[in-house]
Parts: C-alpha cells; sequence; structure tokens
C-alpha cells in the first residue's frame, strides 16, 4: 500500500510539472511569431536585395563550372576506355588458354578411346579364335564318342562270344550271386541280433532287480533352517549381550557364529555357514542361560565343554555308522569326519543318513549281482566324505574325497568309486557304477530333497523344453532326478561337430535359464543307421 500511495505522489508531481512546461511552451511560441512577423517584413526586404546579387554571382559560378566539368569528363572518358580495352585483352587471352586447355584434353580422351577400341578389336579376334578351336574340339569329341561306342559294342559281342552269356543272362547270374551272399549276410545278423537279445534281456533282468531296491524305506527330509535358542523371557536378550556388547562379542569369537538378537519374542537366531561351529553355540548358549552366570569367563568354560560334547557326539555317529553299515577297519579319522555329516545338509537331505542309504542300496546290488558286497558298502558310505570339510578346503567334494582317502590309506577301487560317484571320471568297475547308481537313486527317490513335487516336474519339463529347442533335435529325456538330459538328434540334420556345439548352447541356456541344485549332464547323443527293406 505505502508503495502504491509513492507511485500515485510521482505521478501528481509529473503531472503538474508538465502542464506548467506546456504552458511556458504555448507563451514562448506565441512571442516568437509576434517577433517573427514584426521582424518578416524587415528581412523581407533585405532578401529580395541579396537575391538579386547573388543570382548573378551563380550565373557566374555556373558558367566556370561547367567548363571545368567538361574538361574532368573528358579525361575520365579517357582513362575508363582505356582499362576497358584492357580487361577485353586479358579475357580473350584467358579465353584461348581455357580453349586450347580443353582442346588437348579431347585430343587425349580420343587417343584413349582409340586404344581401347584397338583391345577390343584384338580380344573379339582372340575369341573368335578360341570359339573355333572349341567347336572343331567338340566335333572331334563327338566323332570319339560315335567311335567309343562301336568300339564297346564289338567288345560286348565278343565277350558274350568268349563267355557263351548274353548281357541279360550275366546280369540274372550277378544278382543271384548278390542274393546268396545276402542271404548268408542274413543269417549271420540273425544270429547276431539273436546273441544280442539274450544278452539284453539279462542285462534287463538285472535292471528289473536293481529297481525294487528302490523301494527301500528311508526318511523324509525336514525342511533345514537357521538354529533357533529359545529364552526362558526376554530379559535374558541384554543378559546375553551384557554391558557394551562384551558378551555377544565373546560368543561370536569363540564360537565363530552370528548371534541375532531382534524383536523376535523369546528366542536368539543363531547363523553360521558351519553346522558343526553352530550346533557348539547352540549347546554353549543353552548351557548358559540354564546356568544364569554370564560373562566372559563362564562363556569359555561353556564353549569349551559344548565343544567336548560335540566331538563326543560326532565320534559316535561316525562309529554308528560303519556298525550300521557292518564297514569294519576304517580309519578313527574318517570315523570322526564321517561323524561331521551329521550335521551338514545338502538341500534339505542329512548327508551322513545319505551315505548310510547308499552304503545298503550299493551292498544290495552288488549282493544280486554277484559283485564285491562289502567294496560297494564301504566305497558307498564313503562317497560323500569330502562334504565334511568343502567349507574349509578348496575343490569339489568329490576331488576332496579322494585326496582323503588316499591320505589313509583306502583302497584303490574305494577311492575310484569316490571319484567317480557324479561322472568326473568313468567308473571302470562295477563297484563304481553301483555306487554311482545308488547315490542316484537315494537323492532322486520323493522325499529325499527339500523340493516339492510339483517344482520338481516343472525343473524335468524345462529341462525337456530347452533341449527340444534348438534344431535337429529328435528326442530329448530328463533323467536321474533332473541331474542328466540324453538328446537324440538326427543324424541327417546335426553332423559330429554341431553335436559338440549343441551340448555347449544347452548348458549355457540351462545356466542362464534355470536354478537347480548341483549339476546337470547333458548328453547329446547323434547315431547312424543304416537301414534296408528286403522286397
Amino acid at each position: 500500500m505505502g508503495a502504491d500511495f509513492k507511485n500515485q505522489e510521482v505521478l501528481t508531481i509529473d503531472t503538474i510539472s508538465i502542464t506548467i512546461i506546456v504552458a511556458l511552451i504555448v507563451i514562448a511560441v506565441i512571442g516568437a511569431f509576434g517577433a517573427f512577423k514584426y521582424g518578416y517584413s524587415y528581412r523581407k526586404k533585405f532578401a529580395e536585395l541579396k537575391i538579386g546579387s547573388a543570382e548573378e554571382e551563380a550565373k557566374r559560378i555556373l558558367e566556370t563550372a561547367m567548363d571545368q566539368s567538361e574538361k574532368d569528363a573528358e579525361n575520365i572518358k579517357k582513362e575508363k576506355l582505356l582499362e576497358a580495352k584492357e580487361e577485353i585483352h586479358k579475357l580473350r587471352s584467358e579465353l584461348e588458354k581455357e580453349i586450347k586447355e580443353r582442346r588437348n584434353e579431347l585430343q587425349r580422351q580420343e587417343r584413349r578411346v582409340q586404344q581401347k577400341e584397338d583391345t577390343i578389336d584384338k580380344k573379339t579376334q582372340t575369341l573368335e579364335k578360341k570359339e573355333e578351336q572349341i567347336q572343331r574340339k567338340f566335333n572331334e569329341a563327338e566323332e570319339t564318342q560315335a567311335e567309343v561306342e562301336r568300339v564297346k559294342k564289338l567288345q560286348m559281342a565278343q565277350l558274350e562270344k568268349i563267355a557263351e552269356f548274353t548281357a541279360s543272362q550275366a546280369k540274372d547270374y550277378l544278382l543271384k550271386q548278390v542274393e546268396d551272399d545276402a542271404k548268408h549276410e542274413k543269417a549271420l545278423l540273425i544270429k547276431t541280433i539273436e546273441d544280442q537279445a539274450r544278452e539284453e534281456a539279462e542285462d534287463k533282468a538285472r535292471h528289473i532287480i536293481t529297481g525294487a531296491i528302490q523301494r527301500c524305506a528311508a526318511d523324509h527330509v525336514t525342511e533345514t533352517t537357521v538354529s533357533v535358542v529359545q529364552l526362558p523371557n526376554d530379559e535374558m536378550k541384554g543378559r546375553i549381550i551384557g554391558r557394551e556388547g562384551r558378551n555377544i562379542r565373546t560368543i561370536e569369537t569363540l564360537t565363530g557364529v552370528d548371534l541375532i538378537i531382534d524383536d523376535t519374542p523369546e528366542a536368539v537366531i543363531l547363523s553360521g555357514f558351519d553346522p558343526v561351529r553352530r550346533e557348539i553355540a547352540r549347546r554353549s548358549l543353552e548351557k548358559l542361560i540354564v546356568d544364569g552366570r554370564i560373562h566372559p569367563g563362564r562363556i569359555e568354560e561353556m564353549v569349551e565343554k559344548a565343544t567336548k560334547e560335540v566331538d563326543s557326539i560326532i565320534k559316535q555317529e561316525g562309529e554308528r555308522a560303519t556298525f550300521e553299515t557292518h564297514v569294519h577297519g576304517l580309519h578313527p579319522e574318517l570315523i570322526r569326519l564321517l561323524g561331521r555329516l551329521k550335521y551338514r545338509t545338502s538341500y534339505g537331505q542329512n548327508v551322513l543318513q545319505h551315505s548310510i542309504e547308499v552304503s545298503h542300496l550299493a551292498g544290495l546290488m552288488a549282493g544280486e549281482l554277484g559283485a564285491d558286497v562289502m567294496l560297494a558298502k564301504r566305497a558307498g558310505l564313503l562317497h560323500d566324505i569330502g562334504k565334511a570339510v568343502d567349507h574349509e578346503v578348496e575343490g569339489s567334494h568329490v576331488t576332496i574325497g579322494g585326496d582323503i582317502a588316499k591320505k589313509y590309506k583306502e583302497n584303490d577301487k574305494v577311492i575310484h568309486a569316490i571319484l567317480a560317484h557324479h561322472g568326473d571320471i568313468e567308473p571302470k568297475t562295477i563297484e563304481a557304477c553301483l555306487v554311482q547308481a545308488a547315490d542316484g537313486i537315494s537323492a532322486a527317490r520323493p522325499g529325499a530333497r527339500r523340493e516339492n513335487l510339483e517344482s520338481y516336474i516343472k525343473r524335468l519339463e524345462q529341462l525337456e523344453e530347452i533341449a527340444n529347442s534348438f534344431k535337429g533335435v529328435e528326442r530329448s529325456y530328463a533323467i536321474q532326478a533332473g541331474r542328466e538330459i540324453r538328446i537324440m538328434v538326427k543324424s541327417d540334420v546335426v553332423n559330429d561337430d554341431e553335436t559338440i556345439l549343441m551340448a555347449k548352447d544347452i548348458v549355457k541356456q540351462i545356466e542362464n535359464n534355470m536354478e537347480y541344485p548341483g549339476q546337470i549332464k547333458v548328453n547329446v547323443i547323434r547315431e547312424l543307421r543304416a537301414i534296408e527293406y528286403a522286397k
């Protein structure tokens, strides 16, 4: 509002000033008009006198100027004529030079065209000569062919006369010889097929016996979660943490396990990748809660006591596994490593129980097939021994297990079965094959691992769908619970080199598009069959 008032005040002052100025201008104009009128008559007379004298002076100056301008114009005209002549001369020289250059260029072009015409004429003459030579050779070839046909007929007549056979008779004779040979080969083939069928029947019988073993009773897997320790009340959480967190730091340092204390009522969660450490931490914490005295010194005592208890349990579990499978004479360290498998799971399946199951299955199959039962059971029990320390040692559990078995002087056949049970190397003994089969049966049976039926079937269907999407695939089968896929390709569409590339492409697509436990073996098979029909 103050600003608006100031603006209005300024506008009012400006309006008054303009009015005064306009009035003064009007007065000045009136005064000037009067003065002008007064002096006009006086100056008129004075001007008329000056005009007369000025006209005479102007006439004189005009005459003088006309004389001077005529002289200057004549000089300028001469200069311009000279410049125009020089320019014309310069343009004519340039034009003549350009015409000369163009004439030379045209002459060069004419010479080049003439040379090309001469070259074309020479080539045309050469082509005509070659055409004549070809025509002559063609005529000679026709004559030669006619001569050959004549000689052929003559020779055929002589052959028929010498052999005392006509062409049709010779043909019938050869056909009869081929027919006799075919009958002989047919008989041999029939005998071979019968022998092969007999062998396959025996193999089929063995497979039927082996398949019956899959019906063995075994526990179903339960969901594996992190360890949870129940608390009597939520006040215990503060005592576990301790002053400035000293108690919880001591527990985590001694056990190597993370304690998660959150809003979960009356519970503490233990998290750690090593199940043995997690079990030691769980037992130590339960003892501290029962005892009630929680301080760093007491924590050390309880952790040491829990460690001894877990070591004792590990030893007992290892011995139980050997007694249950009747595998004796194992090194004490191998028994301890077997016991550690009690706290190791693979996709929810307890590894110790899985190893015992594989040992029983391998022994049963070995007994049915006439193989070494104790060797099969021993290899089956130790086949996953590497999983006891695979989180501490670099490498796959297969390689680690083979190294451990070598270290404790196990049988070479047992070591071979351990190394071959996932197909990393080719199994060379029947026991190795049996361990491989038993491992697949134990892991693949329904309920063995933490995977519902729907996701299991969906994974198998997705495997076959990926394989069938490639050009040239005839059939594909996902087997061994999705651990292997066998793909039959058309031999007339896919060659050997493309088979190798296809296997790599399928592996890459499976890795990019699927989630699956362990590893999947992609086996691409190309078979060439020769089939004939007797009519």
